[in-house]
């Protein structure tokens, strides 16, 4: 799945937060350099810009995402109320916006109504990675040609990590995306069904689920390293 565009001048932890929770991809840029430095072998997913204090500099971004070959899209701004203005005279460089400071209930459901059915679309039915093969339609996970034995649950949790490789997700995520908000398991859920996966896999196979340790858990390596 490519990485989603993220332009946030003053680091916002809640912003950061809200997308992990979500279980989207992203890395961040700082410079319209990075928009070609950074940019995933796939190109971009999207893009999220906070315009702060500085709009110029956000607009500069996105001016340069828009201006590619292949346009960016799509673009949602943060914006905040005495910006408004600047909406008018460049709406042709975005898709949607939210107010800023947010609040997370509409930026959640202003990203999931841009972007899902923009992943959806450009997501295949099989996730191929080394010896593995999740197929998304029929729930069923290959290992080297051979069937893997899985739960619900531990296949949720293989294809959660799977999809965004050389990801780091910390347990409290991987509980709230794979289990759900409303489960009240400890963080040893996870290290059970992780360790439970890593002995399906087999020890050839086992790294494939890495510890990152005192925080959580990566699949593999990121396609863009």
């Amino acid at each position: 799945m490519p990485a989603l565009a993220l332009y946030t001048p003053e680091a916002s932890p809640e912003l950061t937060q809200l997308l992990d929770l979500g279980g989207y991809v992203w890395k961040r840029i700082v410079t319209v350099n990075d928009v070609v430095d950074l940019e995933p072998q796939e190109s971009w997913a999207g893009a999220i810009i906070q315009l702060g204090e500085d709009p110029e500099r956000g607009w500069t971004i996105v001016r340069s995402l828009r201006g590619k070959d292949i346009p960016i899209e799509p673009v949602i701004l943060l914006t905040r109320e005495n910006q408004l203005h600047q909406l008018q005279l460049n709406d042709e460089l975005f898709d949607d916006f939210c107010l800023d400071p947010f609040h997370p209930h509409e930026l959640k459901a202003r990203l999931t109504h841009l972007f899902t059915s923009e992943l959806d679309s450009n997501t295949s039915n099989l996730i191929e990675y080394g010896p593995l093969l999740i197929n998304l339609e029929t729930y069923e996970a290959v290992v080297e040609g051979q069937p893997l034995d899985l739960t619900y649950m531990e296949y949720e949790l293989l294809r959660f990590l799977a999809v965004a490789p050389g990801r780091v997700f910390t347990r409290e995520i991987l509980l709230n995306q794979v289990w759900g908000y409303e489960y009240y398991g400890g963080a040893r859920t996870v290290d059970v069904h992780v360790r439970r996966l890593r002995a399906k896999l087999g020890e050839e196979n086992a790294n494939l689920i890495q510890t990152v340790r005192s925080v959580g858990y990566k699949f593999g390596k990121s396609r863009w390293q």
